[in-house]
Order: C-alpha cells, then sequence, then structure tokens
C-alpha cells in the first residue's frame, strides 16, 4: 500500500517581482473600491470576457474569462479594506503560468491623488531560464496596461 504525504500544486513562485504602478487623480478609498475588488477586474482589464465569483472574502476563487478563451482562476489569500491591500495565488490557467502570486494596494499621497501598484511574482510553466525575460515581458505589460486603465478611470 502506497504512503502519501499532504501535497499541492499550489506553491510561492520564485522571481522577479514585476511592479506596475500608476499615480491616479482620486482619493485612495475611491481607486480601492476599484482595484481591491477581486471580482470586480473587468472594470479595468477590457481583455476580460466576465469573472465568475465562487464565495466571498478571504478564501474565495475567482473565474476570470478572457475574450480569447483563456481562462485563470485565483484565490483570494489577503483583503485589508483599512490597508488598502489584497493578495491572491494562482490555481489554474490555460496561459503558460506555472505559479503566481500577487499583491494589489493603494497608498493615498495627498489629497484626491494616490498610488496604486500592482506586483506580480510568478513562473512560466513551460520552459527554461532563457523564456523568463519574456514571459516577465508579458506580465509587465499586463499589467501596465491595466493599471494604465485605471489611471484613465480617474481622468
Amino acid at each position: 500500500m502506497p504512503h502519501f504525504e499532504p501535497d499541492t500544486l499550489v506553491r510561492n513562485p520564485v522571481g522577479n517581482p514585476v511592479v506596475a504602478s500608476v499615480t491616479v487623480n482620486g482619493d485612495a478609498r475611491s481607486v480601492w473600491k476599484i482595484v481591491g475588488d477581486f471580482a470586480g477586474f473587468a472594470k479595468f482589464i477590457p481583455a476580460l470576457s466576465h469573472i465568475e465569483m465562487t464565495g466571498e472574502g478571504i478564501r474565495s476563487v475567482r473565474k476570470k474569462l478572457f475574450k480569447d478563451g483563456n481562462v485563470v482562476i485565483e484565490q483570494l489569500n489577503t483583503h485589508d479594506d483599512q490597508a488598502m491591500n489584497m493578495t491572491w495565488s494562482l490555481i489554474y490557467t490555460s496561459l503558460n503560468i506555472g505559479n503566481l502570486w500577487a499583491v494589489m494596494e493603494v497608498v493615498p499621497q495627498g489629497e484626491n491623488r494616490s498610488l496604486a501598484t500592482w506586483t506580480i511574482i510568478g513562473q512560466p510553466y513551460t520552459g527554461g531560464k532563457e523564456d523568463v525575460p519574456a514571459f516577465e515581458a508579458f506580465l509587465q505589460g499586463f499589467a501596465d496596461d491595466a493599471m494604465k486603465n485605471v489611471q484613465a478611470l480617474f481622468n
């Protein structure tokens, strides 16, 4: 009879943080209502068709369905409305992404201005070290575009 030990495919990724930050002409609470809504990323990521949620709050799972047919399933790890930050991890995707962890945060920058930052650490699912720069460039472009859309919502 085989002996089994607890295991999981969800692991903390190893890689360089990809950071996308924008200064937004909006108060931090208003910006947080947009980027801090785990179920609401379709508001600033136009490539998304829609998001389906399972559960509420920490441990909830979102299924992001993209217009091109790709799917990303992620679990909310932390969500702090007071500190205006949240973290999540990848569970499944049809894209070439292995492990992925992300944090979204908003910091007030004075009256009616705030800094919104999306940090992602991820690893490609397939390929070797030579593929990491292109993978990180893909993540950077995706996050930069999304955060520019957040910025545009407040201009």
